[in-house]
């Protein structure tokens, strides 16, 4: 009886160490996991930081703003030489003024001199004329409106019936140019059309075009449009070139007194 006592004790405290081991091992996986899960910030995925990072960058955009594409796609327009803007003051009316901005880029103002104007936006310039008037007036308000400047323009030269500058004032192809400036003279070249259009201070590209087979087909597919400051030329064809060398009949080969 001792004897099944004892066997029966020894089997109880196996029993008993297999569950605390047991228990121990489960107790420590947790923790580890537990670890493992506290060590990835919430939000994240297998994608990783970086993944997190780009969509913040979406989010943001370039300038952190979110507003990546204001003043690219639509830049606000500066000021050049010849435009025309006005000034008014909340509480000094008698500073108000109608400004042209001078070739050299400045403008004149009233009583505060020159201020360099070329380049400047509006509202940049708008505060260009309050730090100017900050020593005659406590906390000046000035409004600026801009009144007139230069419109976007072509140019069309040679054979054509009325050579000169227009306005470009809505899409425009170099065929619309053309009557636009009194369609083609006798003398003109249909089909070396020249389109002259700057690239920058230095370089010009040129395209030429044949409006005559345009014209032809009934086909203005390949017709170039305009862009402000383009050039379109129309050259003098051949025959017109040669003309002026060949003679022409003088009334004094019929009239000549010694043939009588």
């Amino acid at each position: 009886m001792t004897y099944f006592l004892q066997v029966r004790f020894i089997e109880i405290a196996l029993f008993l160490i297999c569950c605390c081991s047991s228990a121990g091992f489960a107790q420590s996986g947790k923790t580890d996991l537990s670890e493992k899960m506290q060590a990835v910030p919430s939000g994240l995925t297998g994608a990783g930081v970086s993944g997190n990072e780009s969509a913040a960058e979406k989010t943001g955009g370039a300038d952190g703003t979110g507003n990546s594409e204001l003043g690219g796609r639509h830049p606000l327009y500066r000021l050049r030489p010849s435009d025309v803007v006005e000034v008014t003051f909340t509480v000094a009316p008698e500073l108000d003024q109608s400004l042209r901005v001078q070739p050299d880029g400045y403008i004149t103002l009233k009583d505060a001199g020159l201020l360099l104007a070329e380049g400047l936006t509006v509202p940049e310039f708008r505060d260009q004329v309050q730090k100017a008037y900050a020593g005659y007036l406590h906390d000046p308000e000035a409004a600026v409106a801009l009144k007139d400047f230069e419109r976007p323009f072509f140019v069309v030269g040679g054979e054509v019936g009325k050579p000169g500058k227009y306005e470009l004032r809505s899409d425009t192809t170099v065929a619309e140019a053309v009557q636009i400036a009194g369609g083609f003279t006798q003398g003109a070249k249909h089909s070396q059309v020249v389109l002259f259009r700057r690239v920058n201070d230095d370089l010009v590209e040129t395209r030429l075009l044949n409006l005559k087979k345009m014209l032809k087909q009934n086909g203005l597919t390949e017709d170039a449009h305009l862009r402000s400051g383009d050039m379109v030329y129309v050259p003098q064809n051949a025959i017109s070139k040669m003309a002026r060398f060949l003679s022409r009949p003088s009334a004094s080969v019929y009239m000549n007194p010694t043939q009588f």
